[in-house]
């Protein structure tokens, strides 16, 4: 019996003359309910890419948008250029990396004798060193997770899937430049701070408004003056639909990492975002972004007045798991995931977290007095003090309290013995990231596709009804 043909939007990449005039398309290694990505080679010189085709507008603009802001940075997935046109989506070119932090975690589990030291230290360095880039460019990528963490075959590890990234516009902002000097010159970090195998070219888009016309390196105030200017001008197409993404299957293989198709990979890190349009408009940020596992608290209560700080609470999740080869706190929803940060840093409140009464959710749902909190450091059994400590900078209730990823380059932990690892002896796995189908009751078990309105695993609630609405108390 002959089979039918693919859904339409699976093959349109196949169809453009301008793509296949330049690409030889190999095939569809990852498919997603906004993208789908394509390994491919090119024409020219038969460099192995990733092309993303994404077909949602907002994820489109956001990912080029901060990749071109952050084209020469060493640690940034490298966007080789791009096809946009009206009435077409946009396809990415991107490096074509086949393997992320989180198959790193797994194999280090599976061996059993986890992550050495040093080359956890060489891990951390190259995250800090991509989200310092991002933040000083005031870019907050908003979904910081192992599976967006990809990995070259010779051990650089480069930030990935920037789709709900956003530029915070700040005025005055000026970049600790020197700052940056003194790390990029300490042998520590020089190995993995040279330049880029290959010079990103000037961008090549049949899309105006971000048509990359800039050459060489230009400085951070005309690029962000090329952005406003843009932003002005275009007003995001005025968009006036709120979009839906739930693409936590494929949000590692949307940025060109290797996937058999079909892989329920990601089923456990549900990666999602409601945004509204006029919000967009107008600036404001949403809290539903960011996969639920390493989402900071500020989220989890609905602020939509974030910063940056939100990146370092993921980065505190991502270290964690990087240290016990588990993760920090796998919620199974919004409602899970408040409880058990609070069951290991004790309750919120004003005392260590001065201004979180005023987030949007903080009358709306509370929880019992925690008498006894955990702690970080129960949750970090055979850690060192310095590796507890590290985390303990970044998990904490406070935004303001959490340490910028300067201050932890910085940090002595990175200059005792062991010291970071050559990247030459970091243990890069083959393939990217899996379901671990021999550990059904392990941390997989975990499905965040469920809905976060589902209350059943929390005992007694109790409903409180007010002339300013309703709030939840769990006990």
């Amino acid at each position: 019996m002959e089979q039918s043909p693919p859904p339409a939007k699976s093959w349109s990449i196949h169809t453009r003359s301008e793509i296949i005039s330049k690409y030889e398309i190999q095939g569809r290694v990852g498919s997603g309910a906004y993208s789908d990505v394509y390994k491919a080679r090119r024409l020219s010189d038969n460099l192995t890419v990733a092309l993303k085709e994404i077909h949602d507008y907002q994820s489109a603009y956001r990912e080029i948008e901060a990749l071109q802001v952050l084209q020469n940075c060493p640690n940034v997935v490298v966007l080789h250029e791009y096809f946009w046109r009206e009435d077409e989506d946009a396809v990415l070119v991107l490096e074509f990396l086949r393997t992320d932090l989180d198959a790193v975690i797994k194999e280090g589990k599976k061996r059993g004798d986890g992550v050495g030291v040093g080359e956890v230290k060489r891990w951390m360095v190259q995250i800090l060193c991509g989200v310092d880039a991002c933040h000083r460019n005031m870019i907050v990528h908003r979904d910081l997770k192992p599976t967006n963490l990809l990995i070259s075959d010779d051990g650089v590890l480069k930030l990935a899937d920037f789709g709900q990234a956003r530029i915070l516009m700040e005025p005055g902002f000026v970049a600790p430049d020197e700052n940056t000097q003194q790390y990029e010159q300490n042998p520590l970090f020089q190995e993995h701070t040279a330049p880029p195998a290959e010079v990103v070219p000037e961008m090549d888009s049949s899309s105006e408004g971000l048509r990359n016309k800039r050459q060489g390196i230009v400085s951070r105030e005309e690029s962000f003056r090329e952005i406003c200017e843009y932003n002005i001008q275009d007003s995001l197409d005025d968009i006036d639909k709120e979009t839906s993404i739930q693409d936590g299957d494929t949000s590692c293989l949307a940025t060109g990492t290797a996937s058999d198709i079909g892989d329920d990979t990601l089923k456990s890190y549900c990666s999602y975002e409601v945004e509204d349009a006029e919000n967009e408009r107008r600036g404001a940020l949403t809290s539903c972004v960011g996969t639920r596992w390493f989402r900071a608290p500020e989220l989890l209560y609905g602020s939509t007045d974030y910063g940056l700080e939100v990146d370092l609470w993921s980065l505190g999740c991502i270290f964690a798991e990087l240290l016990t080869l588990a993760p920090l706190f796998p919620g199974t929803s919004d409602i899970d995931q408040i409880s058990r940060i609070i069951s290991v840093l004790g309750n919120l409140t004003e005392e260590v977290w001065p201004g979180c009464l005023k987030l949007s959710d903080y009358g709306t749902i509370s929880f019992a007095k925690v008498e006894n909190p955990t702690g970080i450091e129960a949750c970090l059994p055979n850690c060192s003090p310095d590796e507890i400590s590290l985390v303990k900078k970044l998990v904490c209730y406070d935004p303001a309290a959490r340490a910028t990823a300067m201050e932890l380059l910085h940090d002595e932990y990175f200059s005792k013995q062991p010291l970071p690892v050559p990247l030459s002896d970091l243990r890069v796995p083959l393939t990217n990231s899996g379901q671990d189908e021999d550990s059904p009751g392990g941390w997989h078990g975990y499905n965040d596709m469920e809905s976060d309105s589902d209350f059943d695993d929390f005992g007694p609630m109790s409903v409180h009804t007010s002339s300013g609405g309703f709030s939840l108390q769990f006990s």
